[in-house]
């Protein structure tokens, strides 16, 4: 009996191998959140569409309607975030509409990083470079200025 199996080791060491259990989640309560997310996200990439639109970008000039988009797009987050996690939302689909759906159909970083390399591409790398430090400097400011800002007010209207 000198042979002892994987199991019987591990159970012996403390460790207890099992595999997790799969959890069948209903199409029915999957099903809403897909289709806000879908729709809310259809309607935030036309109003980022009709933004491109609004406001085209030279070729080879610094892309700034992504830019603001993108800023713009993150600091209505932080405030929805916050708004969501503090306050509470009412639905449970207020955030995958909003949130992923709206927000991250309207936010466009894909976009941002084709700019960056069409900037590249025609010779305009330090352009490329600074898009690229800009905006990630400016989404990151733009969440966390607007989410204090917002818990700030938040806390003036409640005392």
């Amino acid at each position: 009996m000198a042979e002892r199996t994987a199991l019987n080791e591990s159970t012996e060491r403390g460790i207890e191998r099992r595999t997790p259990a799969r959890r069948s989640v209903p199409w029915r309560t999957q099903g809403p959140v897909l289709a806000a997310i879908a729709v809310g996200g259809a309607a935030g990439a036309c109003a980022r569409y009709a933004t491109a639109l609004l406001w085209p970008t030279a070729s080879g000039a610094f892309p700034w309607t992504t830019f603001w988009v993108n800023v713009s797009g993150c600091a209505v987050i932080g405030v929805l975030m916050v708004v969501i996690t503090d306050i509470g939302a009412g639905h449970r689909l207020v955030r995958p509409f909003f949130g992923t759906g709206v927000l991250g159909g309207f936010t466009t970083f894909s976009t941002y990083t084709v700019d960056i390399e069409r900037l590249t591409d025609t010779g305009r790398a330090t352009t490329g470079l600074l898009d690229l430090v800009a905006t990630a400097l400016g989404a990151l400011a733009a969440v966390w200025t607007t989410a204090h800002l917002t818990r700030r007010v938040i806390e003036w209207r409640t005392s």
